[in-house]
């Protein structure tokens, strides 16, 4: 049976055509490849069946309870969520944690909620979407600082220090679009001179970096001069959701202020229990160490293939390696080329990235073999 279409809003179908005509037009796919580099499950975890097993048995710890049954300020503070928040507090050596539903959850919340009228808030000209889109509902001023520029960041610091009511720094411990890592020592330093509080969102470090995979943060020793973290659990944890940790008070503030937390269902107790499962598993995991062969294996790689073809990898020594083609036709002609020998490489193109830098974004995983990278090479260098 034909369904009968309606007429859309006109200025939703002109956004659409250029969309289109552009060649960017975003299509979500149904598409599965034997060679896995674009998923974020960095270590394994999505897919470890010890995980699943392990999270069973939380869940035989408490009665059957398949939904929260509501926020966590009216009925969905339930035990094994309250349990959650104390043990990964603990691992990422906090003083209290807050989940959040998902990353873009947080970040919305903390930049809503925390910047104040009078505030500045200095900010990765990188920064991911979910921070801006936070940004844009406070009352506080919101300026850029060139990416991972120290000098950019002091020189706005200066210029903003005597007004500022507080000062605050938002930053990534790696970058989504290109994995590469700010001089987050250095930035602490800054921070200390000029009285700023950092923001870092460490979604792309946690289970890669640390002893335990507890992240870049605690992987340098910094973790007690952050202000504010934002751990989440898609990526490198294999599950869902996202956990702030900070002072006992900050939490409080959020608890009490950050409408994404405030005005939403709680967490199942299923997607609880499969996180905390892979926080139990990852210290003795040794995936982690096949994950940095990899990262090795596949820099020298680029390095060559860089100095023989002209072409241009970005410098990342985390999971996220990138391969710029700039050029959105092209960039998505090498993809197809990728896809058609089974590897699971996907094109980023303008305007998650700016127009000039569109990439082959190639993710690293503990169980790609040397083999299926060999077989990228190969297939990129050819003409």
């Amino acid at each position: 049976m034909e369904i009968k279409k309606n007429p859309i809003p006109k200025q939703l179908q002109k956004a659409l055509q250029e969309r289109e005509t552009a060649g960017t037009l975003r299509h979500l796919s149904e598409e599965s490849y034997l060679i896995d580099f674009y998923s974020n499950d960095y270590i394994g975890l999505a897919k470890n069946a010890a995980v699943r097993t392990k999270a069973h048995s939380l869940l035989e710890e408490y009665p059957l309870q398949n939904g929260s049954t509501g926020s966590r300020l009216l009925s969905g503070n339930y035990p094994l969520i309250r349990k959650a928040e104390g043990y990964l507090a603990a691992f990422h050596g906090a003083e209290k944690g807050l989940l959040f539903n998902s990353g873009y959850d947080a970040n919305l919340g903390i930049f809503s909620s925390i910047p104040q009228k009078g505030d500045v808030v200095l900010y990765d000209q990188y920064i991911h979407a979910s921070i801006r889109d936070g940004l844009q509902l406070n009352k506080a001023q919101n300026f850029k600082f060139k990416h991972n520029s120290l000098a950019d960041l002091e020189e706005k610091l200066k210029r903003f220090a005597p007004s500022a009511t507080t000062l605050y720094i938002a930053t990534e411990a790696v970058f989504s679009m290109d994995g590469d890592t700010p001089d987050l020592p250095a930035m602490v330093a800054l921070a200390k001179q000029y009285n700023a509080y950092i923001i870092i969102d460490e979604a792309h470090s946690v289970g890669i970096f640390g002893n335990k995979g507890e992240g870049l943060c605690q992987a340098l020793g910094i973790e007690k001069d952050i202000f504010l973290r934002l751990i989440t659990f898609g990526k490198g944890i294999g599950a869902h959701g996202a956990l702030v940790v900070a002072q006992t008070e900050v939490i409080d503030y959020l608890v009490n202020f950050a409408r994404s937390f405030i005005y939403t269902t709680a967490a199942a107790p299923e997607s609880i229990a499969t996180l905390l499962a892979s926080y139990m598993l990852l210290p003795e995991l040794k995936e982690r160490d096949l994950l940095h062969e990899n990262i090795v294996f596949f820099r020298e790689k680029a390095h060559t293939l860089a100095k023989e073809k002209g072409i241009t990898f970005i410098d990342s020594s985390s999971a996220i390696q990138g391969l710029i083609i700039p050029d959105s036709q092209k960039v998505k002609q090498m993809a197809a080329r990728l896809q058609a020998r089974g590897m699971g490489i996907k094109p980023i193109l303008s305007p998650t990235v700016p127009k000039g830098e569109e990439r082959l974004r190639i993710c690293l995983h503990s169980y790609n073999t040397k083999e299926e990278i060999n077989l990228l090479f190969q297939t990129i260098s050819e003409e």
